[in-house]
């Protein structure tokens, strides 16, 4: 390496909700002489700033504009509807988008959902975020459905979600500039792919990953068809099989009244 040469280095951005913990952790592990800066990006936002080459790659929630961009799905979401925990849906299990026909469905401008017709009544005016909706469910204005993982990350003790059945669901993916396909960029792949270091299809290996390490096992998550082939872990289902994770229980045969435990 020259004096002009910069040393490498890996960019990645992530929208809110996704975690990339345990993948920047096997990557610290494999190469640890590069490294890994992560930048928050919002949903709106992910697909510009990795067209602009802010990142080298991203996690970003499909659909986005896919020109000029590569993308692997990795998980699907489960959709929750927010709520106050002395709330009448808080009782039940799950609902559907018909028991929310009454309520106040408020629909923040950074939603990542994308609705054929939203459930329940439209509130006046539209929150900027989702942070804003999640202080209005608080004060008792109305209700918010969201990825599972937005509900999580805007927890509060005066808050609960169910699963929402019936309902969009929110993809995850990991993205990067098709004309960028670097080593660094198929290193990472790899990684999020769950591929060993041994793997003919990774690049440059340097070190053994412990298969705990490798696991991509994350609550309330639904691994894609495109990702790696394993047995589903609990909270984390095949794309397009008919049960649901999440908090709540079984899948309600039904729609209706919200349906409530059984005793």
């Amino acid at each position: 390496m020259t004096g002009s040469e910069a040393p490498p280095s890996f960019r990645l951005a992530y929208v809110p909700g996704v975690t990339p913990t345990k993948w920047v952790r096997i990557w610290h592990e494999r190469l640890p002489a590069v490294p890994l800066t992560l930048v928050p990006v919002s949903a709106a936002e992910a697909a510009d700033v990795l067209r602009a080459r802010g990142v080298d790659a991203g996690f970003v929630r499909l659909p986005i504009d896919r020109t000029d961009l590569s993308a692997i799905p990795l998980y699907t979401e489960t959709t929750v509807v927010v709520v106050p925990k002395d709330h009448v849906v808080a009782a039940v299990d799950e609902v559907s988008p018909d028991d929310l026909a009454d309520e106040i469905v408020l629909h923040p401008l950074d939603d990542t959902l994308t609705w054929e017709q939203r459930p329940g009544v439209a509130a006046k005016e539209r929150p900027n975020t989702t942070a804003d909706a999640i202080e209005l469910v608080a004060a008792g204005v109305g209700v918010l459905v969201v990825p599972q993982s937005i509900a999580r990350l805007h927890h509060r003790k005066d808050l609960t979600y169910r699963t929402v059945v019936d309902a969009p669901e929110s993809r995850v993916a990991l993205s990067w500039p098709e004309d960028a396909t670097t080593d660094l960029v198929e290193q990472f792949i790899g990684i999020v792919r769950g591929r060993t270091v041994n793997s003919s299809r990774g690049r440059q290996p340097t070190t053994q990953t412990s298969p705990s390490a490798q696991t991509a096992a994350t609550k309330g998550k639904r691994p894609d068809a495109g990702a790696a082939r394993k047995k589903p872990t609990p909270g984390k289902k095949p794309v397009g099989r008919g049960s649901r994770a999440g908090s709540g229980g079984a899948r309600g045969t039904g729609k209706g009244k919200p349906r409530r435990r059984s005793s």
